[in-house]
């Protein structure tokens, strides 16, 4: 299935490209998000028609996106939890904890933003986390777990 970009996607292309993606990729993710229009000569003509429109909408929100990196960067919280002797916890840090964290911390994220590609924080100690704020801007938070 071929498919217009409508803005930046990671992996796959740029705002205005075409690309071929798999027919269920673009048929049930892409299109209904509106990241991308099939692409037919109409679509074309009214992508072409609205370019401009795009572009500078894009580059809004990687501006947005890098004042709230400006924000974020470098900032540190710390999240208390139970612990055994040994530094295992009795439980683990999400990103929904870090969400928690940074929100009480006046930092507005959204949970889908942290990332975390090891999974959960499951020992004490002091973590770098990735912040996801665009397909091009990322910010670092420092995470410390402290035993209560």
């Amino acid at each position: 299935m071929n498919i217009i970009l409508l803005e930046k996607i990671n992996n796959l292309g740029e705002l205005g490209e075409q690309v071929s993606v798999k027919a269920g990729f673009g048929r049930n993710f892409l299109i209904p998000k509106g990241k991308a229009l099939p692409a037919t000569k109409p679509n074309i003509k009214m992508f072409e028609e609205r370019r401009a429109e795009l572009e500078v909408a894009a580059a809004e929100s990687l501006a947005a996106a890098n004042s709230r990196a400006d924000e974020v960067n470098d900032k540190e919280i710390v999240i208390v939890r139970k612990a055994g002797d040994e530094g295992r916890m009795f439980g683990s840090v999400t990103n929904g904890d870090i969400e928690e964290a940074l929100v009480a911390a006046g930092i507005q994220v959204e949970k889908r933003e942290v990332r975390m590609p090891e999974g959960a924080i499951r020992e004490l100690g002091e973590y770098e986390i990735v912040i996801h704020l665009h397909t091009d801007v990322n910010a670092t938070v420092k995470v410390i777990v402290e035993a209560e």
